[in-house]
């Protein structure tokens, strides 16, 4: 997936922001909780949090790598885009997006639904 097509994706998904963090990671949030990040300097190059049941089999895939520093916390990266179909892609950054919005307080989820 290309930075544009990531930009894409998570700017259509309600309450995202994004920013610039340590000087090039394009890092996507939603309630200031991280939810998807790629290089500037790399393209194709992502990382997203993933369930817990999914990690260790697209980790087990060829182009897909525990996600340096943030593994502990099941992200993945994804460094060969051949590794993964655009639309599974879009499916894995929506569900990480998922995963972020379901841990914010009740109070903030319910701020950004009706945003």
């Amino acid at each position: 997936m290309s930075v544009a097509k990531l930009r894409e994706v998570c700017s259509a998904l309600p309450g995202a922001t994004q920013d610039i963090k340590w000087g090039e990671v394009l890092v996507f949030s939603v309630g200031e909780k991280m939810f998807a990040t790629t290089h500037t300097d790399v393209s194709n190059t992502f990382s997203f949090k993933v369930d817990h049941d999914r990690f260790l089999s697209l980790t087990d895939r060829p182009g897909i790598i525990p996600a340096p520093y943030m593994a502990r916390f099941k992200w993945v990266q994804i460094s060969d885009p051949k590794a993964i179909a655009l639309e599974e892609a879009i499916e894995l950054v929506t569900r990480s997006y998922q995963l972020v919005f379901a841990k914010l307080t009740k109070k903030m989820q319910q701020e950004i639904a009706h945003g």
